[in-house]
């Protein structure tokens, strides 16, 4: 498991994320999708017709893609947290047979979560899965 046990359980509570993929011509689409983090760590990012998305396309000719959950677990004090992960993409099938999009985390940056661990750039965290 790449994710620390603080950052599971932030994703695992969190229904929506946001992935970002790119085309074969290297054109930038982002899109809100509902995910689910398997016990491996990889993301499947999951729908009700993914093949009709353009994320999807995207990933078929380009399979590389970043993936970010984040919110404000306060506004007083002010408090932002998330978790952002790069990684490979592979088209797989959900548990209803349908196709889904699986990241497998390679770069993992995170904030306002891990708040015991050092971190390399002021407040966020970035570490190899």
């Amino acid at each position: 498991m790449p994710f620390t046990d603080a950052e599971r359980s932030f994703l695992t509570t969190t229904r929506l994320g946001r992935i970002a993929t790119a085309s074969a011509k290297g054109e930038p689409d982002a899109a809100v999708v509902t995910f689910l983090v398997h016990p491996s760590g990889d993301i499947e990012i999951t729908g009700m017709d993914n093949t009709r998305t353009r994320k999807y396309h995207n990933v078929k000719a380009n399979p590389r893609a970043s993936f970010v959950v984040d919110d404000l677990a306060s506004v007083e004090p002010w408090h932002p947290r998330g978790v952002k992960v790069t990684g490979a993409v592979r088209i797989g099938e959900d548990a209803r047979g349908r196709p889904s999009l699986v990241i497998t985390p390679e770069t993992i940056w995170s904030w306002g979560i891990n708040e015991d661990r050092d971190t390399v750039f002021g407040p966020i965290e970035k570490r190899s899965a």
